[in-house]
């Protein structure tokens, strides 16, 4: 099993969004940190609906009889830093500190932890494996230039505890299969001198961060079994995946392609066998990231900026060291690359006994190739042939729709093209039937896009064909 490949992914996962450009700890995007994968204690989440103190991952799985299954929880634990000024031999607390010329800030830092088991064989009651994190305090003199004490740090961390169950039901069929269930709760209490959970606001949330689990994901194994995707389970499996409930983070095949014995569960959406990109030359660790565009906007930053960055933490640091010392050819490898190639045959040039496409004409272009004709290609759904002018109703998939789409389930729809594109996947191009400028948004080739499965055949008044 390719364990690092996945670890290195949920290391990703990990510090997505630990600290957001411009990585400073003034940034206003950086005031409210921690949204991924956050487990409060019980008695916070209690009182505030919009967060939790459990996560759970739920998947189907082929195990090997008797196999064992291979449990880790990772997760970070809030480290916050403090800063004190050394005057009159007592030290007090400051926002920040300058020590010859460099200056040094309060921030929370965060150290990783990880928590693993294995299994040998599920018990029919499930396995309970508990755990206790010590809390912690350590302090780092500052000394300028002389070797003189001017101030210090202070780091502290509070003790955590959690229990992660592990359950397997066995699955009707005879395929062997069980729902593998795991849960991971935080058992810690609020830290002492914190805001009542009653308060409300940042406070409150900021004074509970040191008792959470933050970005916490689960990798599981099951060597010699086989995961089945969550994604696009085999018809068999696809009644007991839809019944799986998942909580916090959301499970995919994290081996290579091929691979089903390891699973990721992250608090993020990720496609099955997740890997990262060659040419991202290190983490960015801002959400949602894109190498090239963050790269040029932190070297963009005025040397203030920078410094400040610095100041904040050694991982914003790291960044901003490595954007600056990139060369052209690195940058280059930023700015796109082609995963595949393959060869398309274009059509005979008009008037030509031999094949080939004029050279002026880009091989994708639907011209080249007579096979492609997206006004009169036609694409059969549910018995029905579906082409430029067919009557549609949208039902847009759930595991692959975004956000908008919940607004277009049951929308009737004019199919204006079908489209093949350079995968040989096939789209139905629409425009919504009840849109007072679909006409418009049509003439200027501004349509909505689906997958075959994603729409139902229907009659000139919009029903439903039978």
């Amino acid at each position: 099993m390719n364990v690092e490949a996945a670890r290195r992914v949920a290391d990703a996962v990990l510090y997505e969004g630990y600290i957001l450009y411009p990585y400073r700890a003034s940034a206003p995007k950086n005031r409210s940190r921690w949204q991924f994968g956050v487990v409060m204690p019980a008695p916070y989440a209690a009182a505030d609906p919009s967060e939790r103190s459990t996560i759970r991952a739920e998947c189907v799985l082929e195990p090997r009889a008797g196999g064992p299954v291979d449990v880790v929880l990772r997760f970070l634990q809030v480290q916050r830093r403090t800063v004190d000024r050394l005057a009159a031999g007592a030290f007090t607390p400051v926002p920040e500190l300058a020590v010859d010329g460099a200056t040094v800030c309060g921030w929370d830092e965060s150290v990783e932890r990880e928590i693993g088991f294995t299994v040998g064989s599920v018990p029919p009651d499930g396995h309970r494996h508990d755990f206790e994190i010590p809390g912690g305090e350590e302090h780092e003199d500052l000394r300028d230039r002389a070797g003189t004490t001017v101030g210090r740090l202070v780091r502290r961390r509070c003790p955590l505890s959690g229990t992660v169950t592990v359950t397997a039901d066995p699955l009707p069929g005879p395929w062997r299969a069980v729902r593998l269930r795991v849960s991971v709760d935080n058992r810690t209490d609020l830290p002492t001198g914190s805001p009542a959970v009653a308060d409300s606001g940042a406070a409150r949330r900021e004074a509970a961060l040191p008792a959470a689990f933050l970005a916490s994901h689960l990798i599981l194994a099951a060597p010699g079994g086989a995961f089945v995707s969550m994604v696009d389970p085999p018809q068999w499996a696809r009644a007991a995946v839809e019944g799986c409930v998942n909580t916090g983070v959301w499970p995919v095949l994290a081996g290579p392609r091929g691979d089903r014995e390891l699973v990721l569960a992250a608090p993020i959406i990720l496609y099955d066998h997740p890997e990262l990109a060659p040419e991202s030359p290190g983490d960015l660790f801002d959400g949602t990231e894109i190498d090239e565009i963050l790269t040029l906007r932190t070297l963009a930053l005025s040397d203030d900026e920078k410094r400040q960055a610095r100041a904040t933490d050694a991982r914003a640091a790291a960044v901003i060291d490595r954007t600056e010392s990139l060369g052209a050819e690195a940058m280059l490898r930023l700015h796109g690359t082609i995963r595949e190639m393959r060869v398309v045959r274009p059509a005979p040039a008009p008037g030509s006994d031999r094949g080939g496409a004029p050279p002026d004409v880009p091989w994708w272009d639907p011209g080249v190739d007579a096979s492609v004709s997206p006004e009169t290609d036609t694409v059969r759904v549910a018995g029905v042939e579906l082409a430029r002018g067919s009557r549609v109703v949208l039902r847009p998939g759930a595991r692959r729709a975004d956000a908008q789409d919940m607004f277009l389930v049951g929308r009737a729809a004019v199919v204006q093209a079908v489209l093949t594109d350079v995968d040989d996947a096939t789209y139905i191009a629409v425009t919504l039937t009840d849109d007072p400028a679909g006409d418009l948004l049509g003439s200027h080739g501004r349509f909505l896009y689906f997958a075959p499965d994603e729409v139902e055949p229907a009659d000139p008044d919009g029903e439903v064909v039978p």
